[in-house]
């Protein structure tokens, strides 16, 4: 387990990371979210011990990470870091030794990665004439490599088209089932809601949303109607008190409401035409996140 307790990181007057705890339990996906500069890399350098927080402490089973506890952590960056002159067989060794593995245990475990994301003839291409995609799917590997305890996957699908992003999304329930902790951020909020149990919103370095994903929408008071049918009367719903607004979108209405207590006044319009859906849903994580962090800016 990771726990994140009371961390904070200043950088002269400017506060990077302002007392920030969370916890990941081992084979749980936790999302790290917010804008660019909200804290999210500071964060993930003092997990990885590259920077040394101001005061706090972060711990992995229990023990202080240091250069020992490194060889249990995977980082794929948002930035990649890949060594483009080297092959795929060289820079996946080189990543491998720096985690104290030895070179025949790193080319069993790249054979089998080559094989599961359907790159085998790429072992020895140099990194440079690999696809952005490909060269993704190394990053990762590099990255799980040494079968880490802890990973933090910043952006994972940059430049992966959708085949190529079912192919990592399963590698990492995968690991998720092995009992790795991961970290996943990203700025595609479908990602997190696919991924994530828990999550914690960063502006300016503070935590302004945190929790169960699932309680966190359910607490939005904000709702979406969906509605789908014909001889539905539109104008009399954008008239109710409470209605945001309504749009559509191939033939379904999407009628955002203050709280759900608007529902019955729209049902009640609604059951008079021919209706083929009517759906009360939670806002969706983007949603959430736009209002939560605009709150903030204003």
């Amino acid at each position: 387990m990771l726990i994140v307790k009371n961390i904070t990181k200043k950088y002269g007057k400017n506060v990077a990371v302002d007392n920030l705890s969370f916890a990941v339990a081992d084979g749980e996906i936790f999302g790290l979210l917010g804008e660019n500069g909200a804290g999210k890399t500071t964060t993930f350098r003092i997990i990885m011990g590259l920077l040394e927080a101001n005061a706090g402490e972060v711990t992995l089973d229990g023990k202080k990470i240091d250069y020992n506890e490194t060889d249990h952590i995977g980082f794929v960056t948002e930035e990649r870091s890949l060594l483009t002159k080297l092959s795929v067989q060289e820079q996946i060794e080189f990543y491998g030794t720096l985690k104290g593995l030895e070179k025949e245990e790193i080319d069993k475990r790249l054979d089998y990665w080559l094989d599961r994301f359907e790159i085998s003839s790429y072992k020895t291409r140099k990194i440079k004439e690999l696809s952005k995609g490909n060269q993704q799917k190394i990053q990762f590997i590099s990255a799980i490599i040494n079968e880490p305890k802890l990973l933090i996957l910043d952006e994972p699908f940059t430049g992966l088209d959708p085949i190529n992003v079912k192919l990592i999304k399963d590698a990492i329930y995968d690991l998720k089932k092995k009992g790795t902790s991961i970290i996943f951020s990203s700025h595609q909020m479908e990602y997190i809601e696919d991924f994530c149990e828990k999550l914690v919103l960063l502006v300016k370095g503070h935590a302004i949303l945190e929790g169960k994903l699932s309680d966190i929408k359910s607490n939005y008071a904000k709702k979406n109607i969906m509605v789908k049918g014909s001889n539905i009367e539109i104008d009399a719903i954008k008239k109710i008190k409470g209605v945001i607004s309504v749009t559509e979108n191939q033939g379904e209405y999407c009628i955002k409401v203050e709280d759900k207590s608007i529902a019955p006044k729209i049902f009640n319009i609604v059951k008079k035409g021919d209706v083929t859906k009517y759906d009360v849903a939670d806002a969706s994580l983007n949603e959430i996140f736009i209002e939560a962090v605009g709150g903030i800016h204003e």
